[in-house]
């Protein structure tokens, strides 16, 4: 998912925006350059001394589950996104500035007014296994996610693709139905990692061209890690060695971190930033990214189907009260649709307000004069779902709505109820573009749209906006989108969240991107030792 990344991996990952202007892309001659502005942090970062190498690391991640698996096609939880962005690599990642940038590709080039896409590897990148990486490697590992019969969350992002083919061994080219002014940045999303390809089957081993070997991989537990010795860069891997440890409970993870026993701690909840941050041996650090709350109502699962239910409890929330509890304030309120301020493209709508009157308004609509319904919430969504539960619980009262909380089991909840229950609670994780993240999670049977939401409107402006070079057009087109989500979605959506975390004062880096949790889930490939 969600976080689903999960956590969220198609989601997930808890995290909050501040409003930044961003620079839109430019069309330059024949290709497309890319300007996204940086998205600024709400901490400063002093001149720190230049990266060396050694030493061995310890990060304690809010995530993982005994199911997770080292094929790519099922990656779905940020423990798994770390892993992945620690021993194998993409084609393009996502810089501290927003913009993105090649990773195993050298260079691209759009030509045929962004139909046709031509991405020129690097050379001499070697997979840990030895083996040389080539054009086909890249075609088998993209190709895994758009066949037919693939699970893949990222498979949506894909459906563009028209032919891709390696055009000899350095070379591969994507031939896209219609332009597609943001498709580098598709190929930065969690999902797409490039492995070794042998006739036509992908090495889920773990294997991959990253800063690190796998050694030891326990689901759910720990995964063992040392530096490449063949790592195609010179300015990543500083760490000698790691370990990823699956913590999932947050004052666990507080706690190892205050004894010494983890350097490195993701997804910190704010209610206990201030308590880590007493201790001067620790950092702490918050980060505006994209990442955002839902409160899915599956549009199959009765009442969820009446817009006017959904309506009511869209207005039966307090944002506000959510934001200053749960989030200590370090997020901003959300108006039920997953593009944030910091993005681009983002409506200023006007903002739907706690207003029990309303929600009950809309009850009497629906032929009702009062709701009873059940939320299933579990920690495992994101630290803090299920204070956030008991609190629209508490609020929803005023409106004739009696919100029945059930917390679930951690273990298995990307796979058992979300994405299942007919109401439950999640945290997507960060987006680039708006494009991504509705294309993932909005567009009519795609398999993360965890709503059910359907509307041929919606649709048809998603594909014309994705082809759109015209930016005035394209914006509006956007807007249009962002106003069906919030007036006629399956989905609410009270806030989005800073990416807060934690690390020890031994632990240095450079700017950190804002794409994801602990510098875009890359702390273990661009951090070092102070």
């Amino acid at each position: 998912m969600a976080s689903a990344q999960n956590s969220g991996n198609g989601p997930r990952q808890p995290t909050a925006w501040l409003n930044p202007t961003m620079d839109r892309r430019t069309l330059l001659g024949g290709g497309l350059a890319f300007a996204a502005g940086a998205l600024p942090l709400f901490y400063s970062i002093p001149a720190i001394a230049g990266p060396k190498r050694g030493g061995h690391v310890r990060l304690g991640i809010g995530d993982g589950h005994t199911t997770d698996s080292l094929d790519p096609t099922t990656t779905e939880n940020s423990y798994m996104d770390i892993l992945n962005h620690s021993v194998r690599s993409y084609l393009a990642e996502i810089g501290p500035d927003g913009k993105a940038v090649p990773e195993l590709a050298e260079s691209w080039e759009a030509t045929n007014g962004a139909r046709k896409w031509a991405f020129r590897l690097r050379k001499g990148v070697e997979f840990h296994n030895g083996k040389t990486l080539t054009a086909d490697d890249v075609v088998g590992s993209i190709e895994a996610h758009r066949s037919a019969d693939s699970k893949s969350g990222g498979r949506p992002l894909l459906a563009g693709i028209q032919k891709l083919y390696a055009d000899g061994k350095d070379l591969v080219v994507f031939e896209l139905n219609d332009g597609n002014a943001d498709f580098p940045y598709i190929l930065t999303d969690y999902h797409f990692v490039i492995v070794p390809v042998a006739d036509g089957h992908l090495d889920t081993s773990g294997v991959g061209s990253g800063a690190y070997v796998l050694e030891q991989f326990v689901p759910g537990i720990s995964a063992k890690l040392k530096r490449h010795p063949n790592f195609f860069r010179s300015d990543r891997g500083w760490f000698d060695s790691g370990e990823l440890l699956a913590i999932r409970d947050p004052a666990a993870r507080s706690n190892a971190l205050a004894a010494g026993e983890i350097d490195i701690m993701h997804d910190l909840p704010p209610k206990l930033a201030s308590l880590v941050q007493q201790n001067g041996d620790l950092v702490v650090e918050s980060v505006p990214g994209s990442a955002h709350c839902t409160l899915p109502m599956r549009s199959g699962s009765e009442p969820f189907g009446n817009n006017d239910v959904r309506l009511a409890l869209k207005y039966a929330i307090d944002r506000k009260a959510i934001v200053k509890t749960i989030l200590y304030g370090q997020g901003t309120i959300g108006n039920d649709h997953p593009v944030s301020p910091g993005m681009p493209y983002w409506a200023d709508l006007p903002q739907r307000e706690h207003d029990p009157e309303r929600a009950r308004h809309h009850l009497k609509k629906a032929g009702l004069s009062s709701l009873s319904i059940e939320l299933q919430t579990a920690e495992a969504a994101f630290a803090g779902a299920t204070d956030t539960s008991l609190l629209f619980q508490e609020q929803a009262k005023a409106s004739g709505i009696e919100i029945k909380v059930k917390r679930v089991a951690d273990d298995g909840y990307w796979s058992n109820t979300w994405n299942k229950a007919p109401f439950c609670i999640a945290l997507w994780a960060a987006r680039p573009t708006p494009d991504m993240i509705l294309s993932t999670a909005y567009a009519s049977g795609v398999a993360w749209n965890e709503s059910e939401f359907s509307n041929a409107t919606f649709d048809k402006l998603l594909v014309a906006a994705r082809s759109e070079l015209d930016e005035t057009k394209r914006a509006n087109m956007y807007r249009e989108m962002q106003m069906i989500l919030s007036d006629e979605g399956n989905t609410l959506v009270p806030f989005f969240a800073n990416h807060v975390f934690a690390r020890s004062r031994k632990i240095d880096h450079g700017p950190v991107s804002s794409s994801a949790p602990i510098d875009g889930n890359r702390a273990m490939e661009r951090w070092w030792y102070a």
